[in-house]
């Protein structure tokens, strides 16, 4: 697997918490934990990192008559990742260049995702 050091941090190692993530990827958890049940469109990956500039479509699921758990929730500073997000960003910093078209999202959590990659490339 081919690695990149940013200062003391590789960037294609399965992060653990969340000091291990960029600062993109420290935007996604709070966005997946804000919107609860929904999806994301459209995230672009350049060089095994998501650009968040623009931001993706953010698409909410509602369904009536339940209560949003993900409303309420405010995430600390530090804690440990969920395997689901931490498998998520493994997946992506192996992606050279590509676009996520959806990453569903349950319960603040990304469940799966269709993902477009530039000429099917990954890091080997």
């Amino acid at each position: 697997m081919q690695q990149e050091w940013r200062g003391t941090q590789c960037k294609t190692h399965r992060p653990v918490s969340t000091r291990d993530l960029l600062q993109s990827e420290r935007a996604l958890v709070a966005a997946m934990s804000k919107l609860g049940f929904g999806r994301f469109e459209y995230l672009r990956i350049e060089r095994g990192e998501l650009v968040l500039d623009p931001w993706p479509t953010v698409v909410r699921d509602v369904k009536f008559g339940s209560q949003d758990p993900g409303a309420a929730r405010i995430l600390p500073d530090e804690f440990e990742l969920k395997p689901q997000v931490a498998e998520l960003f493994e997946y992506v910093r192996a992606v050279d260049a590509g676009e996520i078209r959806t990453l569903e999202v349950k319960h603040g959590l990304p469940f799966s995702m269709e993902i477009e990659m530039a000429g099917g490339r990954r890091h080997a």
